[in-house]
Parts: structure tokens; sequence; C-alpha cells
């Protein structure tokens, strides 16, 4: 099924979060979501992918944008995880 912009880069980055998870792992890296979604036919872009992961979307990272989300945690160099009540 080919995803549109009418779901929202987050959207499609906890899903594919979600969808790592269950397969038994607990971390991933931004590369690994952007795979994730481009098998899910994302019309997002690489970087917009990887802004949300890294920065966006991450407890732990530098407040570097407007709008951002406590979905993620930085657990070591570039490896993510979801927190706990975003499963």
């Amino acid at each position: 099924m080919k995803v549109g912009f009418d779901v929202s880069c987050r959207d499609e980055v906890l899903t594919a979060a979600r969808r790592i998870h269950s397969a038994g792992h607990r971390d991933f890296t931004a590369a690994e979501i952007t795979a994730q979604m481009r098998r899910a036919g994302t019309a997002y872009t690489e970087a917009t992918i990887r802004t949300h992961v890294i920065s966006r979307m991450c407890a732990n990272a530098p407040d570097n944008h407007e709008t951002t989300y406590d979905d993620l945690l930085r657990v070591g160099r570039g490896r993510y995880k979801l927190r706990p009540s975003r499963m």
C-alpha cells in the first residue's frame, strides 16, 4: 500500500519502529527505520525521516526544532529505541 503525505512522518516512523520492535529488535538505526518505511511505500525523503528519528522525535536530542516529541530515546551512537509509553 502506497502511503502519502496524508499520514505524518511521525506516524510512519512510529509504525516502522513498532514493526522493528515486534520483530524482536530492542533498538534500531535511522537507516533501519528508513528501509522499513520504504518497504511500506513512504512518500517521505530519507532526509525528512532521519530528521524525525535523530532530532524531532528523540527525547534526549538537543532542542533544535519548534515542535518536538518524546517518542524515541537515543541509546548509543546512532541507535534509538521506542520509549515504553510508545510501544
